[in-house]
């Protein structure tokens, strides 16, 4: 199992999690609204960051573009988008727990085949959600929006870690 990626991909899910529930109270025209700074609107960028996280899941077994989201899909409503990420991070956690060393996978795009690590797939996952959470929260400061705290100490409270042993011997 490893252990690490296992955790960094637990910290993705609940981040982007935390990111979709801040996005919750949004009217159509603020999730709408775009940005100088940022690649996409709000729901745009809730759009392919959980359909990244699908993508992940896929390429991890050698596949892609199977009906996952993108910035164009058909907005599914928040229960929806919350159901998907959830699984999807959850399947990302799988991945990794069930990897006793990483192996290559082979992924077919336009004509050619190509050879990854599928270790490589997980890390991307981590890296795309931070820069497409850091976008949306961008986009919700910019409208005055409160934005949620991704830190790593507010994960490590939501995992229960941090548990004080003062006093124990």
């Amino acid at each position: 199992m490893n252990t690490l990626l296992a955790n960094m991909l637990r910290y993705e899910r609940w981040a982007t999690l935390r990111i979709i529930d801040a996005c919750r109270t949004l009217t159509d025209g603020q999730l709408d609204t775009r940005h100088g700074w940022t690649s996409g609107s709000v729901r745009e960028l809730l759009l392919h960051l959980v359909g990244g996280q699908q993508t992940f899941v896929r390429r991890t077994k050698g596949r892609q573009h199977e009906g996952e989201l993108n910035r164009t899909s058909v907005w599914p409503g928040f229960e929806a988008l919350t159901a998907f990420a959830a699984e999807a991070g959850a399947e990302l956690v799988g991945i990794a727990e069930s990897m006793e060393a990483d192996s290559d996978v082979e992924l077919a795009w336009v004509g050619h085949t190509y050879r990854y690590p599928k270790g490589f797939f997980l890390v991307h996952a981590v890296e795309h959600g931070v820069e497409h959470r850091a976008e949306v929260k961008l986009a919700l400061a910019a409208i005055g929006v409160e934005t949620p705290d991704l830190d790593g100490w507010e994960f490590a409270a939501a995992m229960g870690y941090g548990e004080d042993i003062t006093g124990q011997s």
